[in-house]
């Protein structure tokens, strides 16, 4: 899942950056609004972390603006103003939560993974097809109970097909949740990753449908 964080502070910046991506997300850092607005004009997310106070373009504009064009990516704004009225004004803008500096990553992670699901309408932590499960709050997947080994390239393209299961996903929608602006996306190997995938999953009943000319979906396998 690819999240977009946007953040001035350089050691904050670098600090849960890293941190995000130990924890599997293709994470882009950017540290000053017009920036950030230029991007989301023409990349795709899954979330954006966005600060309030930033150069060149606050972030409330950033969201003002984002929202404007009707981009419904899930936003968490991330900022030192704690004040009611602050984050009242927020959510009213189109910010989906709010978290105050300081902060516990433990607990800014558990809102991210809430946003995800309710971005991907999961009601359930736990995401199933066939014998095939993905649990949303570790970010693991099980085959007929047991844990399904996965590079972090397959786990990702499985994940993002997971999330959006019995939808077809793009090839090129998976491909820019697999790589940052930082990567040169490469539809060559999404085909070779959901080819491993199909053949870790050759004794389930889930499997990788192609959809020629669109793209991908998980689906339970037809008997």
């Amino acid at each position: 899942m690819r999240i977009l964080f946007v953040e001035d502070n350089k050691s904050l910046g670098e600090w849960l950056a890293r941190t995000l991506r130990k924890a599997q997300y293709i994470v882009d850092w950017i540290d000053n609004g017009a920036a950030a607005d230029g991007i989301l004009r023409t990349e795709t997310y899954d979330l954006v972390i966005l600060d309030l106070a930033l150069p060149e373009l606050d972030g409330a504009e950033v969201l003002r603006r984002l929202r404007a064009r009707g981009d419904r990516t899930p936003v968490l704004v991330l900022t030192a103003d704690n004040r009611l009225q602050s984050r009242v004004a927020e959510l009213d803008s189109g910010a989906d939560d709010y978290v105050a500096k300081p902060f516990d990553v433990e607990e800014l992670e558990a809102r991210i993974r809430v946003l995800l699901r309710r971005s991907s309408k999961l009601a359930n932590p736990l995401v199933t097809c066939g014998d095939l499960v993905l649990d949303t709050n570790t970010r693991n997947f099980a085959l007929a109970g047991k844990p399904l080994s996965l590079t972090p390239r397959e786990r990702a393209v499985l994940e993002v097909l997971a999330m959006k299961m019995s939808t077809t996903v793009a090839k090129a929608a998976l491909a820019q949740s697999l790589f940052s602006m930082d990567e040169e996306i490469s539809g060559d190997a999404i085909e070779i990753y959901v080819h491993r995938l199909r053949k870790k999953l050759e004794s389930s009943n889930a499997t990788i449908v192609t959809l020629r000319g669109l793209g991908y979906m998980l689906a339970p396998r037809s008997r």
